[in-house]
C-alpha cells in the first residue's frame, strides 16, 4: 500500500486514508437521512459501525478461503495483517449485512427501512474508498491514454472504472430512495447494480479464472444478483413504501452536479497520487 507520512511508528497509506474517509462520508449522510425520517439515528450509528467490523471480518474471512487458502494454511499468524492486503467486497458485504441484520432484529428496528437508507451511503463510502486501492488491473495491449504505469508496465486503472460506476450508482440510489414502491427496493437495486459492476470492472483485473473469461469474483457476483432478484420478487407483494413527492427537475440537476463533481474530483486524487 502506498505510505503518506508517518508518524514515528505508525505510518498512514494512501488506502486507509480513503478507507477512513469513505466510511465517515458515508456515516455522515446516513445519519442526516436517519433523522430526517425519525429514526433512532443514536442507536443505527452504533449498528453501522458495529456492521463495518463485520465486514471488515467478512472480507478478511472470504478473501483467505476464497481466493488464497494455501498459503494462510501455510502461514497461519498472516491473517491477521490485514495491513498487507488481502479482502473481498463480497465477503465485506456479507459480514456486514449479518452483523447489522441481527442487531436491527435484536433491537426491534425497521430492517428494510433501514438498509434503504444504508445503500446510497454505502455506495457513496465504496466508491471513495476505492480511490486508494493499489490492486491494478491486468495490462493494457496498447498504449490507452488512461493507462497506469506500474513498475514499468501500463495496467488497467480498474479503481478509477470502478469508482466512476460507484458514483453512476450513487446517482440513481439517491434518487430512488426519494420515491420507492416497497420498502428494501433500495437496496435490492444496490446489490444489483454494484454487483454488476463488480462484474464489469473484473473483466479489467486478474483474479483466479473458473471458467474462460470468467473469475471466482464473477461468479460471486453472479449468486448476489439472483438472490436480489429472488428477493425482490418477494418484497414486491409485501408492504409498500411511502412512496413520496414526485422527483423535482432541481433534484435531478442537483444530484447530476454533485456525481460529476465526485468523479472529477476523485479520478484528479487518483492520478495525482496512485500515478
Amino acid at each position: 500500500m502506498k505510505p503518506l507520512f508517518s508518524f514515528g511508528p505508525i505510518t498512514i497509506h494512501f488506502f486507509g486514508l480513503m478507507i477512513a474517509l469513505g466510511a465517515l462520508v458515508g456515516l455522515l449522510l446516513f445519519i442526516r437521512e436517519a433523522k430526517r425520517r425519525n429514526l433512532n439515528h443514536n442507536l443505527l450509528t452504533d449498528i453501522v459501525l458495529y456492521s463495518l467490523i463485520g465486514g471488515i471480518i467478512g472480507a478478511r474471512i472470504v478473501y483467505i478461503v476464497v481466493y488464497n487458502p494455501s498459503y494462510y494454511l501455510a502461514n497461519p499468524i498472516q491473517v491477521f495483517f490485514i495491513q498487507n492486503g488481502g479482502l473481498s467486497i463480497h465477503g465485506g458485504i456479507i459480514g456486514g449485512l449479518l452483523v447489522g441484520y441481527l442487531l436491527l432484529k435484536r433491537h426491534k428496528l425497521p430492517i428494510w427501512r433501514t438498509l434503504d437508507l444504508v445503500a446510497p451511503s454505502l455506495i457513496l463510502a465504496q466508491g471513495i474508498s476505492r480511490i486508494g486501492c493499489d490492486v491494478f488491473g491486468g495490462p493494457i495491449s496498447s498504449a490507452l491514454p488512461w493507462g497506469m504505469e506500474i513498475n514499468g508496465e501500463l495496467l488497467h486503472p480498474a479503481q478509477a472504472y470502478e469508482f466512476l460506476l460507484d458514483y453512476l450508482l450513487f446517482g440513481y440510489l439517491w434518487l430512488r430512495l426519494k420515491v420507492t414502491s416497497y420498502n428494501g427496493q433500495v437496496f435490492l437495486h444496490y446489490l444489483i447494480g454494484y454487483m454488476t459492476i463488480r462484474g464489469i470492472v473484473e473483466f479489467a483485473r486478474i483474479n483466479p479464472m473458473v471458467i474462460g473469461p470468467f473469475s471466482v469474483s464473477h461468479i460471486m457476483s453472479l449468486i448476489g444478483i439472483t438472490v436480489a432478484i429472488f428477493l425482490i420478487r418477494y418484497r414486491k407483494g409485501s408492504e409498500s413504501a411511502d412512496k413520496g413527492n414526485p422527483i423535482e427537475k432541481s433534484e435531478y440537476i442537483k444530484t447530476g452536479l454533485f456525481v460529476i463533481s465526485i468523479m472529477v474530483f476523485s479520478l484528479l486524487l487518483y492520478y495525482g497520487v496512485q500515478g
